[in-house]
C-alpha cells in the first residue's frame, strides 16, 4: 500500500506563528500545509498580507494546501458572498490551491429540501468565484446532529447537480466521518483528508465534541487507520492532514515529538 502523503492544519500548533508553523512541518519530512482565518494574533486574522504568506511558503519551500475556512457557507447572502470572494482572493494571492468550506453548525438549517435547497444555491454562488480565481472549494461535512450538512453523499450529489465537479471537492474528515454514521466514502470527489483521533474511552460517539479530538494514538476510536486505507485502497492519493482540538494538544512542550509519534503509528499499523 502506497505510504500516506501526512500535511499540518495550524490547528495542531495554534499558538506558533506561521514561520515557526513551517519550519515544524518541514524538520518532519512535511511540505504541505493548511492555514486558517480563525487564529487571532496570527496570520491571516492578524492583517498579514497574503503576498508576505506567499512569500513565506516559497521562501521555506513548502506549499499551501488550503484556507480554513469560509464559515456558514450554506448559508448564502451578499455578506458571505463579500466573504467568500475576500478569502478566494487571500487564498490566489497567497498560493493556496484551495478553500475549505465549512456549513452552517447551529441547528437551523437542516431541514429536508431546505438544506439540499440552500447547498445548491451557495455552491451556485460560490462556482464562478472560485472558477475565476483558479481555487478549489473542499466542502466538509461535519457529523454532528445539529449541523445542516452531515453527508458527504449529499454534498456529492450537489456538486454534481450544479455542474461542479471541477470546481468542488469534498473533504473526509476522520472524526465527522464517524460522528455521522455514513459507511459511504467518495475518494474519487476527495481532495482533502483531515485526520485526528478521539483517545477518552468515556465519551459517547454523540457526545464527541472537537474538545476531545487528539492527534492519532492506539487508543483512537475512530479507526483512523482502518479509514486511511480503505481512502488509500479505493485510490485517493492527496493530503492527510492532522487537525486536532483538543487543548491538551496545544499545550504540550513537544509537539514535533507529538507528530512524528502519530505519523509513525499511523505508517507502522499501514
Amino acid at each position: 500500500m502506497a505510504a500516506p502523503t501526512f500535511a499540518l492544519n495550524h490547528m495542531v500548533a495554534p499558538q506558533m506563528l506561521l514561520g515557526a508553523f513551517f519550519e515544524l512541518g518541514k524538520a518532519l519530512g512535511i511540505q504541505q500545509f493548511e492555514i486558517r482565518n480563525d487564529l487571532s494574533g496570527n496570520a491571516i486574522l492578524d492583517g498579514t498580507p497574503p503576498e508576505a504568506v506567499g512569500e513565506l511558503a516559497v521562501d521555506q519551500g513548502i506549499e499551501i494546501i488550503s484556507i480554513n475556512a469560509l464559515q456558514r457557507f450554506n448559508e448564502w447572502t451578499p455578506t458571505r458572498e463579500e466573504e467568500a470572494k475576500s478569502l478566494v482572493a487571500y487564498a490566489a494571492a497567497c498560493g493556496a490551491k484551495a478553500l475549505v468550506l465549512v456549513p452552517v453548525n447551529d441547528g437551523s438549517g437542516k431541514l429536508e429540501g431546505e438544506r439540499q435547497g440552500n447547498l445548491r444555491l451557495a455552491l451556485k454562488g460560490l462556482k464562478p468565484i472560485l472558477q475565476a480565481a483558479g481555487i478549489i472549494g473542499l466542502v466538509e461535512p461535519l457529523g454532528f446532529q445539529i449541523c445542516s450538512l452531515r453527508s458527504k453523499k449529499e454534498a456529492a450529489d450537489a456538486i454534481a447537480a450544479i455542474d461542479g465537479i471541477d470546481q468542488f471537492r469534498l473533504v473526509h474528515d476522520t472524526f465527522h466521518h464517524v460522528l455521522a454514521g455514513e459507511p459511504d466514502m467518495f475518494p474519487a470527489m476527495t481532495g482533502l483528508v483531515h485526520i485526528s483521533g478521539v483517545d477518552d474511552q468515556a465519551v459517547s460517539i454523540a457526545d464527541m465534541r472537537d474538545g476531545h479530538r487528539v492527534m492519532v494514538t492506539q487508543h483512537d476510536r475512530l479507526s483512523n487507520v482502518t479509514q486511511i486505507q480503505a481512502l488509500i485502497a479505493k485510490g485517493y492519493a492527496g493530503p492527510f492532514s492532522f487537525e486536532p482540538f483538543s487543548p491538551s494538544v496545544h499545550a504540550t512542550s513537544d509537539v514535533a515529538g507529538m507528530i512524528r509519534d502519530s505519523m509513525n503509528f499511523v505508517r507502522d499499523k499501514l
